[in-house]
Formats: structure tokens, sequence, C-alpha cells
């Protein structure tokens, strides 16, 4: 019996053992994979570089533009008054037609004057009697004066009678010349061709005529051409002054530098104009200086008073970079962008800012390189030394995106 529970206790301490190596060697086994898994981690969540895209600024020949704003105006206008006081008799247009020069647009009642004439000539035909009386008078005692017959006294009185019935006749007509004067003036026309406004004096109305507190009877402007007046600073005047003299662009004064214009609802500068004058003097008041473009405006489009806005030839052909305003940061008052470094990893460089082109880039005046990677997207997700992940673009076709939404805003 003893020889039997020996063996049974010894078989119970082996398969003891036996399950207890197992378990070692599984929970060895777990622990050797948990472990991998560990070593393998870091490396599957190791975090990535940000991808950006990246292009060089645009770099060709431009020639640069100023933006100005400003009005038109008509290249003509008259206020039409009358030279003669009566009573308007009719009104021969239509407010706000278009009428040509020596158009009849008011007749004054032409009663009083057509009198008047006639008076005139009366006084006319009597000068003429007088002068004709004197005349003869005078040739009798010319032909008695070289035989003594007549005194001299008398032969002067003649003569100067004669003189006087001369003057008569040249008054006489004056008188008939100003009456067909006055006659012509109750047809008020057109001294100009254009539009036509409203008229202010309705027939029947009595007015007063022949001087500058006249009654103002109507207005006419002319539109085609029509002028666009804008203000330019001193700095201005001085920049164009210095390219005449060096030969960079004519002077305005002397040349007709072309101008593009547009309206308060077009997104183009399509109207064509140019430069045909510019003031004789700095404003004190403004420190600016008046300069005009003249537009033909053959189509009747732009009235007088309109906004609008003129380009004017800023400079000579250069070689510029330019880049996108989206990208461009700001630092206070310094103006920045973000460029990929070495090892790509982002750093910043201060650029100095022009003026927007017109293909709705700006000109960057230094700071940049044409070799210079600019990153053009994520701005708001990288600052300097950051790592990043690039992907070569267009900045030609992202910033003529740019430019549509601009122009839809």
């Amino acid at each position: 019996m003893k020889t039997i529970d020996l063996k049974t206790r010894n078989l119970s301490v082996r398969i003891f053992l036996i399950f207890t190596l197992m378990l070692a060697a599984t929970a060895l086994l777990a622990f050797s994979a948990f472990d991998k898994s560990e070593e393998n981690e870091p490396v599957q969540n190791e975090p990535q570089g940000l991808q950006v895209e990246v292009s060089n600024p645009v770099f060709e020949k431009i020639t640069e533009w100023d933006e100005y704003t400003g009005r038109f105006e008509a290249s003509n206008r008259v206020e039409v008054r009358a030279r003669v006081s009566g009573y308007v008799e009719n009104v021969s247009f239509k407010d706000g037609q278009s009428v040509k020069k020596g158009d009849v647009l008011f007749t004054i009642d032409q009663r009083p004057f057509k009198i008047a004439l006639n008076q005139a000539r009366a006084s006319y035909g009597q000068a003429r009697a007088r002068l004709t009386t004197a005349q003869v008078n005078f040739n009798r005692v010319e032909s008695l004066r070289e035989s003594g017959a007549v005194s001299a006294e008398e032969y002067d009185s003649r003569k100067q009678a004669l003189a006087g019935a001369r003057a008569s006749i040249q008054l006489a007509q004056a008188s008939v010349d100003n009456a067909k004067l006055n006659l012509e003036f109750t047809r008020v026309k057109a001294p100009i061709s254009g539009r036509v406004s409203r008229d202010l004096v309705n027939q029947g109305n009595l007015i007063d005529g022949g001087s500058s507190q006249s009654t103002l009877l109507t207005t006419i402007v002319a539109t085609s051409p029509i002028h666009f007046y804008f203000q330019g600073s001193e700095s201005d005047y001085l920049k164009y002054s210095r390219m005449a003299q060096s030969g960079e662009r004519a002077s305005s004064r002397s040349t007709a530098n072309p101008v593009l214009l547009k309206l308060q609802d077009e997104d183009g500068y399509t109207h064509k104009a140019v430069m045909d004058f510019v003031d004789n003097e700095i404003d004190r008041s403004t420190g600016t200086i008046e300069g005009r473009a003249t537009l033909e405006n053959e189509d009747g489009l732009i009235e007088p008073g309109m906004f609008g806005k003129a380009r004017l030839l800023g400079s000579a052909e250069h070689e510029a970079l330019m880049i996108p305003d989206e990208i461009i940061g700001t630092n206070q008052s310094v103006r920045f962008v973000y460029v990929l470094g070495e090892d790509n990893t982002v750093t910043t460089k201060n650029i100095e800012l022009g003026s927007l082109h017109t293909n709705g880039l700006r000109i960057v005046r230094s700071g940049l390189s044409p070799q210079d990677k600019l990153i053009t997207n994520n701005i708001q997700k990288i600052r300097p030394g950051v790592v990043v992940r690039p992907l070569e673009a267009s900045l030609t076709t992202t910033s003529q995106d740019a430019l549509a939404q601009r122009e839809v805003k």
C-alpha cells in the first residue's frame, strides 16, 4: 500500500511541475508579444510632416499701373439763357433729347422786336433822305467856291451838315442791325450739340435776357467725348516728373498716355482713354493735383457725374517678383511670407510690398528671390522650424483663382 501511495504522489508532483512549466511558458510568450507590440507602436504612431504646396514667385516683365478714383464730366456744358427779354411763345424740344448746334429750343414773342425793326428801318430811311439833301446842298456851294460866290462860312456849314448826315446814316444802320439781331435772338438756339435737359421755363412765362443774371432756360451737355477728372498726390506728381526726366515715361502734359477706365458695376478696365490735361499747380488745401483723361464715349453709355476708376501707366517695362496677397503674413508693421528651408523646415522672410498688379498678384519690391520656394497653403497650421512635406504647385493658377474670388466679392 505504501508503495502505491508513493507512486501516486510522485505522479501528482510531476503533473504539477509540467503544468507550472506550461503556465510559465505561456506567460513568457505573452510578455514577449506585448513587448514587441510596444516596440512597434511608436513607429506606427510617429507624426508625419504636414503636406503643403510650394511654388516659386512669379518673375516676369510687367508694366505697373496706378489706380485713381474720380468722376466723369461733360466735355462741354452750356447754360442756355435768352439774350432778350419777353414772353416764351414756344418750346421746340422734348426733355432729354439730343440736339444739334443751331436747333431752335425756345421762341420768344417776336412782335415787339418786329416793331422795333420797322422803326429802325424808318429812321434809316429818314437818315438817307437827310444825307441826300446835305449832299446836294454841299455840291452847290462847292461849285460856287472857286468863283467866290459863296462865303467860307457857308461852305464850311454845308460841309459839316454833309458829315453829320453821313454819321446819321451810320447810326441808323446800326439801329437796324441791332433790331435785326434782337429779332434773331427771339429764337433761342442750341449753342452746341449734345443732350438737352428739361425746360426750366414753360411756355407763356416772362423771362429776362441779355445779362449774366438772365433767366436760365435749360442746359446742354456734350458727352462724346467725355472727360474723367481725378486727383493725384504730390508724391505721384513727383514720380511721374522723375520718370519723364529719365525717359522712362513721357509726361502726360505733352503725350497722350493711355488710361484704362471702369464703371461702378464693371469688373475689368474695359474703356480706353488718353490723358490730355494736367493742372498747373498743386492745391494747397489738399496737396493734390488734378488730371484729366478723355474718352470717346460714342455709344453714350457714360453720363456726366458718374463715378469711375482709372488706371494710369505708372512705370516703364521692368522685371518684377509677384505673389498672391493670401500668403502674406503680418507682424505689426512687418510683412512676411513662409518659405521652405533646408530639410523641408519652415522659415520666414520679411518683404517689402508694392502695388497690386493687373493679374491679381502683389508686387514684391525686396526680400525675395526668384529661387525661393513659397508655401502657399495651410498657412494657419505652420510655424517657423516645423518640418513639412512639400508638394509642387502652380502659383499662377492659385493667383487667378484668388483674383476671381476677389472680383466676385
